[in-house]
Order: C-alpha cells, then structure tokens, then sequence
C-alpha cells in the first residue's frame, strides 16, 4: 500500500523531499553560504507545494469559452500562480540582498564561515 501511496503522490514526497534538504542545509551547516543555498531550496520546495495544490485535472486557463461554460470548475484558478510569481520575485530579492551582506562579512571577518565570525565578535568584546 505505501508504494501505491507513494506513486500516487510523488509530488508531494518530491517537495518533501526539498524541504528537508533545505531544512538541513539551513541549520546544520556551518557556512553562511551553504545556508543561503538551503534557505533557496527551502523556498522553491513551498512554490513547488502551492503549484502542485493548485493542478487541477482536464482544467483550461481562466479565460471564458463559450464551449466549456460558466462553470468554474471547468477553468484553473489564476491565483496561486500569481502569489508564487510574487513570491519568486520577493525570493530573487532577498537573495541578492543576502549575496550582499556575505560579501560585506566576508570582507570585514575575512570570512563566511558562522563559527568563526562568532568567534571573532565575541573577542571583540
């Protein structure tokens, strides 16, 4: 049964499958780098998740078709595209700023690296 369980729903075990891979990297990693890669793979794992919750099956795009209907069952729902749209955009943007910080840590530490860069703030003090 977990078999066909899993064939039928191999999307899902796929972001799962990401989520715990960028969950991973996010926490148990070392490098500030590695852990930006995680957080980036953490966040395509959700787009992942809210475009496969909105498939729907023998669906057309949301624009009337005299043919097919009013019903709305007959159409996708544009909205979960439009928020992971967004949401990759806002994603792109926090990465670059991330990307910018390190390069400004790695200049002032002379490294990426969490455990020496705390090392170094706390003889600092």
């Amino acid at each position: 049964m977990t078999v066909e369980f899993l064939q039928g729903h191999y999307p899902y075990v796929l972001v799962i499958v990401l989520l715990l891979i960028g969950l991973y990297g996010m926490t148990l990693k070392g490098n500030l780098l590695k852990k930006l890669i995680g957080m980036t793979i953490f966040q395509t794992s959700i787009y992942l998740f809210f475009i496969q919750g909105a498939v729907k099956t023998n669906a057309t795009i949301p624009v009337f078709s005299p043919e097919l209907g009013p019903g709305a069952e007959n159409y996708m729902n544009p909205l979960p595209q439009v928020i992971v749209l967004t949401a990759i955009v806002v994603g792109v943007a926090i990465t670059g700023v991330a990307l910018s910080l390190l390069l400004v840590t790695q200049q002032r530490y002379g490294t990426i690296e969490e455990d020496e860069i705390l090392e170094q703030m706390r003889q600092a003090e």
